[in-house]
């Protein structure tokens, strides 16, 4: 099987002989599952489904950022804790995905559970002189004696690798960070894309205690810790939304290698945007889909199909009319894969290789889509068993 490697900008092999760790950046809790989620989430199940398939030992961690801006503000805007508000979300996605027949994750890792993780490797780069600490000190509590009170900082100059994920120059680089407000300005900082890896707590915000004051940690850190915990060192494909190549992705890779001196990712796989009326989804633009709202006009295997039907790579726009397309050829596929005799994977391979071509072939689901439904017209004997089992791999229940 072959994915493209968003790092070398090709296809590459994956191993099925070693053992696969898969990571995926996943959600931040405080809203609704989104129509964006949903297919970045379903091509990953497809993926995890078709590697079992294929008998690879596949261990597969979707992490939780539970502590974050948005959460508090979101918490504080509702008049509820920052936790309730975080396990509730946590609780209506997994539903979600549930409804839309997604495999769970064998580990859902929690940044705040992994707090000391973090502070071990931020240490590290401290060690190597690749990240510092900007103190502000404030006085003790019950004396007059100073205690550190600061943030640290990974020192992006100090990577000369930095930027070899988005192929982007230090001056795009800071173009894309202003633009979408990843890089805010602080005066603590050396170079304005230098990124957080321990910010200092706030007046009245959740904190933890560090040898650096209390505080929380910085995002990208977590995805470097978590993925270490469950999966070592060097993680077989790591995926997320494209728009997390840069910064996160890029700051994920400087500081997991410069800590570990190790390769961090072998392949990374990014899904492709989805857009609304030709804009991104976003809560500002007030044009996001929720998957609930759709759950209540669509059955879940419509909604899977629908989303399924876009090439993983590709942005797309999402038009109720192409759902309502949809529905139709899925009602079809149902009808066909009546009979459900179990074939053995040596049959349905060599009865239909363009299928699982496809799939090897960078994950080409709506190719193999295309190939079940020119099935529904033909007249090769056993049809309906291949569609039923083949439909079974991309996780539709037909």
């Amino acid at each position: 099987m072959y994915l493209f490697n968003s790092f070398s900008d090709r296809k590459e092999e994956v191993d099925l002989s070693q053992k696969i760790g898969l990571y995926v950046c996943g959600i931040t809790p405080y809203d609704t599952t989104h129509l964006g989620h949903a297919f970045t989430f379903l091509a990953y199940d497809v993926l995890v489904r078709y590697l079992r398939f294929l008998q690879a030992d596949v261990t597969y961690v979707q992490n939780v950022t539970d502590i974050d801006d948005d959460i508090l503000i979101k918490a504080r805007s509702l008049g509820i804790p920052w936790k309730i508000l975080g396990e509730r979300e946590i609780q209506k996605h997994l539903k979600n995905m549930d409804a839309l027949n997604a495999l769970r994750s064998d580990f859902y890792p929690k940044a705040t559970e992994h707090i000391t993780a973090m502070i071990r490797i931020i240490e590290v780069l401290i060690k190597k002189g690749l990240a510092y600490v900007k103190n502000g000190n404030v006085l003790g509590p019950r004396s007059r004696e100073q205690r550190p009170h600061g943030s640290v900082y990974f020192e992006v100059k100090k990577d000369k690798n930095f930027g070899k994920l988005s192929k982007l120059g230090y001056r795009a680089q800071l173009e894309i960070a202003n633009d979408r407000g990843n890089f805010p300005l602080d005066p603590d900082k050396r170079d304005p894309l230098d990124f957080i890896l321990w910010q200092k707590n706030k007046p009245g915000e959740p904190s933890w205690s560090s040898p650096w004051g209390n505080g929380r940690p910085g995002w990208h850190i977590e995805c470097s810790s978590m993925s270490m915990k469950y999966l070592g060192p060097t993680i077989t494909v790591h995926g997320g939304g494209e728009d997390l190549i840069f910064p996160h992705h890029e700051a994920e890779i400087a500081q997991s290698e410069t800590a570990t001196g190790k390769k961090f990712v072998k392949i990374w796989m990014h899904t492709g945007m989805v857009y609304s009326d030709g804009k991104k989804m976003s809560k500002s633009l007030g044009n996001m889909i929720f998957v609930n709202d759709l759950l209540k006009k669509y059955s879940p295997n419509v909604i899977r199909f629908y989303l399924l039907l876009h090439h993983y790579r590709l942005a797309w726009n999402y038009d109720e009319k192409d759902l309502q397309e949809a529905e139709k050829k899925i009602i079809i596929l149902e009808k066909v894969a009546q009979s459900q005799a179990q074939l053995d994977v040596t049959k349905v391979q060599k009865l239909l290789p363009a299928f699982f071509k496809a799939l090897d072939d960078n994950l080409d689901i709506p190719r193999a889509i295309k190939i079940l439904i020119n099935l529904t017209k033909s007249k090769t004997p056993g049809s309906g068993e291949l569609i039923f089992q083949c439909g079974r791999i991309l996780g539709l229940a037909l």
